[in-house]
């Protein structure tokens, strides 16, 4: 039995290739705990994730990022580490120093951004996040960021890091306006009835 492995028995030789990208289950799961944008925001304007839950989830996302780095060192190859490690990084110091509330964009914003087709993709292109070419998949998910046309990304890459910041990872330029606060409410006016005077 020594060229199967033992636990499945599988021919050694057919083991599966690592994964592409680590299961983000985690990240959103605490991610739903703290997005209060677009149609996520709270009932009570005034009430704030957890600090706990705000780090947990940045936390979450640079343990995903840091698997991609590790392993085979493709992103090395394309030149991506240097992305890479930025990112852990940001993620790690907003997780030691949590905001109180997440900035990233809405899952409507993630919706409407511009999808690539397949057709108009070249063979050297590759997403900056993972550094896997887009068309070693055979139906590429890859978008397009309003900051730049050639700022392409696998949107399972993209999507969790522009929930937690609503930047564009390679050039920074933030990709939504934050709508400003309401005017607080003007007093009205109240009528003087001389009977309650």
């Amino acid at each position: 039995m020594s060229g199967y492995d033992v636990e499945h028995n599988i021919p050694a030789e057919q083991k599966e290739q690592p994964r592409r990208r680590p299961d983000l289950s985690t990240f959103f799961g605490t991610l739903d705990l703290v997005d209060t944008s677009g149609s996520r925001q709270p009932q009570n304007a005034h009430s704030l994730p957890l600090p706990r839950d705000i780090s947990a989830a940045y936390r979450n996302l640079a343990n995903a990022f840091d698997m991609m780095r590790g392993g085979t060192g493709t992103a090395q190859e394309h030149g991506q580490e240097g992305l890479l490690e930025q990112l852990v990084e940001s993620l790690m110091q907003s997780a030691e120093h949590p905001p109180t509330e997440v900035q990233g964009v809405s899952d409507e914003f993630i919706e409407q951004l511009e999808r690539v087709p397949k057709k108009s993709l070249k063979a050297d292109q590759s997403c900056p996040i993972c550094s896997n070419p887009f068309l070693e998949d055979s139906h590429p998910l890859v978008v397009r960021l309003p900051c730049h046309k050639d700022h392409l990304f696998d949107l399972e890459c993209i999507q969790p890091w522009m929930k937690l910041n609503p930047t564009c990872p390679l050039d920074r330029k933030v990709l939504v306006k934050k709508k400003a606060p309401p005017p607080p409410p003007d007093e009205e006016e109240v009528d003087y009835d001389e009977m309650y005077a």
